[in-house]
């Protein structure tokens, strides 16, 4: 009898500690991503820090110190670029909505009537171009929101990593797995963040540099801001850069530049197309491979979830429901044995079949 009674006294204490953290998750689902950013930069970042710490010898806020300036200098610098090419076109959009909006409308009516084709009928363009507008509000409140759960990504690292050893210890006393299933999360959860957080930015920024390039030669006007783009919606593989180049080089054709809209055309479809997959085949299978499906189904969950922040997280979550699934069938189902039915039953079956 004190053995149930402690057990159901476990019970209720698991209870009481999942609704808790239910609860304040509840209130904390606005910075999640920065809670979320902080641990992959975490499992980043644990190695060179302990390198630092037992074999350098250095102190450890000194070197945690050291880890968020590092961070804050590669993650600032494309906030900076969205800032300089894409505030400049929100700001004149902000400013005159209705003279954007009709040169929207002109740009598509003048391809329309050049391509000889009707792709969206005028009431439909108005319709969506006033969604467009209205979104930007929303836009700019989300980039505050991203700033802000950058300075708590920041705040989390920091004191992750200063007590990064104890808080390790402490997970694997809390993970109810085998030794060898929480060696087989740990080790899941490097190789995918290892892809996910490295490998697929890594990915699009050499696209959006390739892109940039060929924008730059077939002379694009504002190929800087057009190369970014490229390279954000290079997140979503193989389809994700056509989003950008297949309409501009249709702009191009329909204004007269025949000759740089080909190339244009040409230099996308071979190089621009081409290079995700030879990055794919090369740095993601180094990094940790991650498929293209997962990747897909990743960012689009990821920003539902946690906006703009979810094209790295979104990933993440979908490969996790991989590996947890993995480690249930390793936990729970080896254990069940499949009895195999006797040699001699068979024999007997299979006689009684012949005779009749």
């Amino acid at each position: 009898m004190p053995l149930f009674n402690d057990r159901l006294k476990q019970i209720l204490v698991l209870i009481l500690i999942i609704l808790l953290v239910v609860l304040s998750l509840k209130e904390l689902v606005m910075f999640l991503p920065g809670i979320l950013g902080a641990i992959t930069f975490y499992m980043l970042s644990r190695a060179g820090y302990f390198q630092l710490v037992y074999n350098k010898k250095w102190k450890r806020g000194t070197a945690a110190l050291l880890y968020l300036f590092y961070y804050l200098i590669l993650l600032g610098i494309p906030i900076f670029l969205a800032i300089t090419l894409i505030s400049p076109k929100l700001n004149e959009l902000i400013s005159d909505p209705t003279a954007a909006v009709e040169n929207i409308k002109s740009a598509v009516t003048q391809v329309q009537a050049k391509a000889g084709v009707n792709f969206i009928s005028e009431k439909s363009l108005s319709d969506s171009l006033e969604k467009a507008a209205a979104f930007i509000p929303s836009l700019l409140n989300s980039t505050a929101n991203l700033l802000t759960n950058l300075i708590i990504m920041l705040f989390f690292l920091y004191y992750m990593l200063y007590h990064g050893s104890d808080l390790e210890k402490t997970m694997v006393k809390l993970i109810p797995l085998k030794n060898e299933n929480t060696s087989l999360l740990a080790t899941e959860t490097k190789r995918l963040i290892k892809a996910n957080a490295l490998g697929i930015p890594l990915i699009s920024i050499i696209q959006g540099l390739v892109a940039t390039l060929g924008y730059f030669i077939f002379r694009l006007d504002e190929f800087a801001l057009w190369g970014f783009l490229t390279g954000l919606f290079a997140f979503f593989p193989v389809v994700g850069t056509m989003i950008i180049w297949v309409p501009l080089v249709i702009y191009m054709y329909a204004s007269g530049n025949t000759i740089n809209a080909t190339g244009l055309l040409v230099y996308s479809v071979l190089i621009t197309g081409n290079i995700d997959y030879v990055a794919r085949i090369t740095i993601m299978r180094r990094m940790g491979d991650v498929h293209p499906v997962v990747t897909v189904l990743g960012v689009i969950i990821g920003l539902g979830l946690f906006g703009f922040i979810g094209l790295i997280f979104g990933p993440l979550l979908v490969s996790y429901i991989i590996v947890l699934s993995k480690i249930y069938m390793n936990e729970f189902t080896s254990t069940l044995e499949v009895i195999p039915t006797p040699v001699k039953d068979i024999d007997e079956k299979n006689v009684k079949e012949s005779d009749t």
